[in-house]
């Protein structure tokens, strides 16, 4: 195992379009690669949890592998109960189940595993490490983070009230710096030279549905500038030398919800086939 010293691994989320981050991780698990420090968001912070415990093949098998299942993505369900993923079933019968997470070696892990949700009260972005959590809640953990306003209840933990960490910290590169990484290793889900632009359609609605939790309310209506200093952000330590980014060349058409395999498979592949293209540029860019 290749462990590389003060190097975070930085994942952001994005729904579906995470199989990309999906195949850069499985041809990193092929080269034994591994990083003192995993931060991730949303559908990174599920894709990160696979590379911890080095269960090659599991992300592309609980994601695309589902993609045509019923009841993974039902607008019969969001309709019914507010939820258009079965967080049920990803969250529990897949990990415990149906394709059992290797608890064992992720939680036996050296590696310090950061996964982040927003309080929907303050609208800050915490962050849960993973030796903090048991078996279960490490799974209420990714839910919440995986959690989408409007789509998907909140998420109820230790008197907070969560949300897809994603909203208020998309890219967590900030809170890779705060743990002590000098190098950093991004893997965004958006092309390059893509920007968020302001919500606008919806607000009232919005702002009347989540009336009791203020700090959502405001993050969400400056979640654009949030993504684009986020971006900006990334853009500036590239270019100092202290970030090196996998960003996809094109989706493949692969929105934020996407059950066609064709698609998510050619997304996937490209994730793989660049960072099988970059790894020896990245591993030089990680020396000391």
């Amino acid at each position: 195992m290749t462990l590389l010293k003060r190097s975070g691994l930085i994942l952001e989320g994005g729904g579906m379009r995470g199989v990309y981050t999906a195949g850069v991780l499985e041809y990193l698990l092929e080269k034994d690669v591994n990083f003192p420090n995993i931060l991730g968001v949303s559908a990174g912070a599920c894709n990160a949890a696979s590379f911890v415990s080095r269960q090659a093949g599991r992300n592309k098998a609980v994601t695309i592998g589902y993609a045509n299942h019923p009841e993974y993505i039902s607008v019969k369900r969001l309709i019914r109960s507010g939820e258009l993923f079965n967080m049920d079933l990803i969250f529990n019968l897949i990990p415990n189940i149906e394709n059992p997470f290797d608890y064992n070696k992720f939680f036996s892990s050296t590696q310090q595993f950061y996964v982040g949700a927003t309080d929907c009260h303050t609208g800050e972005t915490i962050y849960y490490e993973k030796q903090d959590l048991g078996d279960q809640l490490i799974n209420k953990i990714l839910r919440a983070s995986s959690s989408l306003p409007m789509v998907a209840p909140v998420v109820e933990h230790d008197g907070r009230a969560l949300l897809d960490g994603g909203i208020s910290d998309p890219i967590p590169i900030e809170q890779s710096i705060r743990v002590g990484n000098e190098k950093h290793i991004v893997v965004l889900t958006q092309c390059k030279g893509y920007l968020k632009r302001p919500a606008k359609r919806g607000m009232w609605y919005f702002t009347r549905k989540y009336r009791n939790y203020p700090g959502l309310i405001e993050v969400v209506k400056n979640r654009s500038n949030v993504y684009n200093q986020a971006i900006e952000r990334v853009a500036e330590l590239e270019q100092q030398g202290k970030a090196f980014v996998f960003r996809p060349d094109h989706l493949h058409e692969v929105g934020r919800i996407e059950r066609k395999k064709d698609r998510l498979e050619a997304l996937y592949d490209h994730g793989y086939k660049q960072a099988e293209k970059q790894y020896e540029a990245m591993m030089e860019f990680l020396k000391d």
